[in-house]
């Protein structure tokens, strides 16, 4: 059972896949990362004209391209060979010189200034392992920027700039986005100048599989506007201009797009920026338990270890709890293999992706009451969570 449980969930808590453009802090300052924000002045208009839409997106362009940069990462040396880059990632992160060694390795990708003073957020896969790094402004202007701090356990990263007053992108409430409406994906495709695309998102809470390790956390936005290599890193916006989303990756049998991108879901972005701003390392919060979709295959054969009939409990979503781990938040709280998790804070749980963001989204220490299901019994329980190591 454990090792069911370590290959299909343990990593949780805590068609090719080609990663977004894939393919794969002064001190002293108070820096402001807004939160679900006002509007911010010009936004798409819906109009009564007869092209089929009827909806005009350049307002809310004309606000969030200029927040909206291009990077350029520079690796010299040892960490030149095409060898140490996943293949998964060679497609939509561009590379001008892969394969050629010993020579440096330049990439590019996009990124997203959040604040006024420089802070810019990007993909962990545009920045890793860069000597030098070269953000340009949608005016020209050119800066060093430095690395703040990286999660790879959520491919995202903070980079910042020696400059003040810039135009930002304020974070919107990725919570309150709904499969079927418009977002704009803006990004700097193919060593272009910024570049808008349109389409609607399709699905939230995916998980593709593609960061590896133990704590990783995938839970995207998936949208059916056009993203392709360079694009890594750049904005999922609302109609309203707000950031929903961090573009990351892409579904390609070729590396270049051919139907849907996947975005990291704002909110989980902010915290990964405010912890790298404030504590210089993400503060990361498990529960301790090894989850499985209850849909997964084997679920029945391992529910009937568990002396659980899934088939009879009508449960139609939730996730079901493998296995616990020794001395982490789950088990101290009481819960147990076999029961089958469907809120957390009031939050409807569908799926593994969509229980991990949420848990992603708190710090060690927090205190979530999670309801689920026993033997077909419904019971609350408060879930004081901590770290990997069992620490709150």
């Amino acid at each position: 059972m454990k090792g069911i449980a370590k290959t299909l969930g343990t990593a949780i808590l805590g068609g090719l896949i080609t990663i977004g453009g894939y393919k794969y802090l002064d001190e002293g300052k108070t820096v402001i990362i807004e939160k679900p924000a006002q509007s911010i002045g010009k936004v798409a208009k819906f109009n009564n004209s007869n092209d089929g839409i009827g909806i005009d997106f350049s307002g809310t362009a004309e606000v969030v391209t200029p927040a909206v940069v291009h990077i350029t990462s520079t690796v010299t040396g040892k960490n030149t060979q095409i060898q140490q880059v996943p293949p998964i990632f060679r497609h939509f992160f561009e590379d001008e010189n892969m394969g050629r060694s010993p020579q440096p390795r330049q990439g590019s990708g996009s990124g997203v200034i959040i604040s006024e003073e420089g802070y810019i957020v990007t993909n962990n896969h545009v920045v890793e392992d860069a000597d030098i790094l070269e953000v340009v402004l949608y005016d020209k202007r050119k800066y060093t920027a430095k690395v703040i701090g990286t999660d790879p356990s959520t491919d995202l990263a903070l980079i910042k700039i020696d400059e003040d007053g810039l135009p930002k992108i304020p974070f919107g409430n990725s919570d309150a986005v709904k499969v079927g409406q418009w977002a704009l994906a803006v990004g700097n495709p193919f060593n272009l100048e910024s570049t808008v695309t349109a389409g609607i998102v399709s699905a939230k809470g995916r998980s593709l599989r593609i960061l590896g390790g133990g704590s990783s956390i995938e839970s995207f936005i998936q949208t059916d506007a056009a993203v392709n290599p360079g694009n890594s890193g750049g904005a999922l916006v609302n109609l309203n201009g707000e950031l929903i989303g961090i573009n990351t990756a892409i579904a390609s049998p070729t590396g270049a797009y051919s139907g849907y991108s996947f975005a990291v879901p704002a909110n989980l972005a902010n915290k990964v920026v405010e912890d790298l701003i404030k504590y210089g390392a993400v503060q990361r919060a498990f529960m301790g338990i090894s989850i499985l979709n209850i849909t997964d295959p084997g679920i029945e054969e391992l529910s009937n270890k568990h002396h659980v009939d899934i088939s009879k409990l009508n449960i139609s979503q939730g996730v079901y709890v493998a296995d616990l781990t020794e001395g982490g938040s789950a088990i101290d709280a009481g819960i147990k293999p076999g029961d089958i998790i469907t809120e957390i804070d009031g939050k409807v749980i569908n799926s593994v992706p969509e229980l991990q963001e949420i848990i992603g989204g708190h710090r060690p220490g927090d205190k979530v009451k999670v309801t689920l299901f026993r033997k077909g019994d419904k019971k609350t329980l408060t879930v004081p969570l901590k770290t990997q190591t069992g620490e709150t």
